[in-house]
């Protein structure tokens, strides 16, 4: 079907067919691709049009935006990528955008050389009644021949009747590697770990995956014992298996520490436990890792492998400055990665370095454990409430009883990082209004707040630095309420016996110190246990870069064989496939190692 006419602005929104419409873009996009027609490509382009692609027109992830740039992207790599067979299988909807018009919005499917892919269009109406796209998303969804075995392709399971060996045997045998190499190595059993593990799985690739903590979770079991998400829980899923409906919208962490240790079994996702990589050096003439491992018994193992992944997560080791006279501190300093919350707190004065997330989460937990409690805040804090910026950030796509979540994710990966930044400074300055009185409350405490890059909110300064913000459930409150006092502006310049002074001169008493300073980069753990001439190769992990991608994480770092998955839940639930896809693509010769 294809649209021949021009549908004016005046036709009321009832009698417009948003399949009708999608269609026609679809098909009148073949056509200009087939037929190489610039003009004509350009002219179904919005002007502000942006076209994300993730391992569909090349093996990475890139936004384009621009007619013309991206006529000549889709026209110059789209017959070699075999980009065509547009359908649109479940018709597509009106959407109001909130300023009084609408857009047409559309999950589609289409064939590429390598397998199969979905996308997402969104159209809008131009002056003349023509409507044009303004976002297109193009996304590798499953390699012909090596699809994730799930739904129709599930394995059929032992046959009845048959001896042999068990599924406890076969899953030992499978697990021990005693007679084969990896063909993965994936360092780190959390969240995005089990993610790319999983995925690696169904899709028929060998892989293991080696942490350090004795039980798969204890990355989450062994932090704070207040420690709870502060996302919805239909927002954290992980691949193929959602949590179930009865549990609490904002998880504890011991609840994901179990259900991580129950995912990793379930998914037969290979795991060792108490195992550590000692070195791994990559032979550039075979395009091979040695890597040498200890395991729980000090035994150790060498693995020759063509891919690592690293899925530590975004940060190296805890950055745990020294400070003079630190030594004749008569109290406790602890960085935020050891407290536990389980240390007797009552009656003493504490004083917590860092303001952003772990900084109020602690604050809290010490005050409600009967604590005198004063936040170090160095720099400004980007807050939200649960109340007004969790269905901010969220709905309508992430809510109770929304899109399914794999169709969430991919519409939510269809708004480029760099126009959710444009979009977002309306819904910062929303939010603002919404939470005045928490807001305001803050200020007169004398906190400081920002609203993240060019008022762009909290979730731009997530991709940007991965740090600085906080969205409140309760810590904001106390110190609104002077519960929690704050010292802003300054940061820790010595300590003494019975407290710490400040760099403006200002001194705090105290008996406990919480270092809520983060971590040091991961390029500091890539040196430390690839050596400085593979961390020389390496991207920046995460930051946008010139194109608003995430730098180095779920596509290729700049050294060969080694990848980043880094990110919450959500991330590692939707990037683990497209980083899935790419080691698959390899190891199975569909594109050049």
């Amino acid at each position: 079907m294809t649209v021949t006419e021009p549908v004016v602005d005046s036709v009321p929104s009832a009698v417009l067919d948003p399949a009708v419409l999608a269609g026609g873009w679809l098909d009148d996009l073949t056509q200009a691709i087939d037929s190489s027609d610039r003009d004509r490509l350009i002219d179904l382009l919005g002007p502000e049009i942006w076209w994300r692609d993730q391992l569909v027109l090349d093996q990475d992830v890139h936004t384009t935006r621009g007619p013309g740039a991206v006529a000549d992207l889709v026209l110059a790599r789209a017959g070699a990528a075999g980009f065509g067979g547009l359908a649109l299988p479940d018709g597509a909807k009106l959407v109001d955008t909130g300023d009084g018009s609408q857009l047409v919005e559309a999950i589609f499917e289409f064939d590429t050389a390598l397998g199969r892919g979905r996308g997402v269009v969104r159209l809008t109406s131009g002056e003349d009644g023509i409507w044009r796209a303004w976002t297109v998303l193009t996304a590798l969804h499953e390699l012909t021949g090596f699809e994730e075995r799930v739904g129709r392709r599930r394995p059929v399971g032992n046959p009845h009747g048959r001896s042999g060996p068990s599924w406890p045997e076969l899953r030992d045998r499978e697990r021990e590697f005693a007679d084969r190499d990896p063909e993965v190595l994936v360092i780190g059993a959390g969240q995005s770990g089990l993610a790319i593990g999983a995925r690696l799985v169904q899709m028929g690739v060998d892989a293991l995956v080696i942490d350090s903590h004795p039980r798969v979770g204890d990355a989450w079991r062994n932090r704070y014992r207040s420690l709870s998400l502060h996302d919805p829980v239909w927002f954290d899923h992980m691949p193929y298996l959602n949590f179930p409906d009865t549990w609490p919208i904002y998880m504890p962490k011991d609840k994901i520490a179990g259900w991580l240790e129950y995912y990793a079994d379930a998914m037969e996702i290979n795991v060792w436990n108490s195992t550590t990589l000692l070195s791994a050096d990559y032979d550039e003439q075979e395009r091979i890792w040695t890597a040498v491992v200890r395991r729980a018994d000090g035994s150790e193992r060498r693995f020759r492998t063509p891919h690592i992944v690293m899925a530590t997560g975004l940060n190296g080791r805890p950055r745990q400055p020294r400070f003079p006279g630190q030594d004749t501190f008569r109290g406790t300093v602890v960085h935020s990665s050891g407290y536990r919350g389980t240390e007797d707190v009552e009656g003493r004065t504490a004083v917590v370095v860092g303001a952003a997330t772990s900084g109020h989460d602690i604050s809290q937990d010490l005050y409600h454990r009967g604590a005198r409690v004063t936040m170090v805040q160095r720099s400004s804090t980007c807050v939200i409430s649960t109340e007004h910026g969790i269905p901010g950030l969220f709905d309508p796509l992430f809510v109770e009883g929304g899109p399914k979540t794999e169709d969430a994710d991919l519409l939510f990966a269809s708004y480029p990082f760099l126009l959710l930044g444009e979009l977002h400074v309306g819904l910062t300055d929303r939010l603002r209004e919404l939470d005045a009185d928490l807001l305001g409350g803050l200020e007169k405490a004398g906190f400081a707040l920002d609203y993240g890059p060019n008022g762009s909110g909290l979730f731009m300064k997530v991709l940007q630095t991965a740090s600085g913000y906080y969205i409140d459930v309760g810590g904001s409150e106390l110190i609104a309420t002077g519960k929690v006092k704050v010292a802003q502006g300054a940061g820790i310049d010595r300590f003494e016996p019975d407290g710490v002074v400040l760099t403006d001169g200002r001194k705090l008493a105290a008996d406990l110190v919480v270092l809520a300073t983060g971590y040091d980069t991961l390029r500091d753990q890539v040196t430390s246990l690839f050596g400085p001439a593979v961390s020389g190769q390496v991207k920046d992990a995460w930051g946008l870069d010139e194109e608003g991608e995430l730098n180095g994480t779920w596509r290729p770092t700049g050294h060969p064989g080694l990848w980043f998955l880094i990110g919450n839940l959500a991330m590692a639930r939707y990037y683990s496939r497209i980083l899935a896809l790419q080691l698959t693509a390899r190891l199975r010769g569909l594109v050049p190692a």
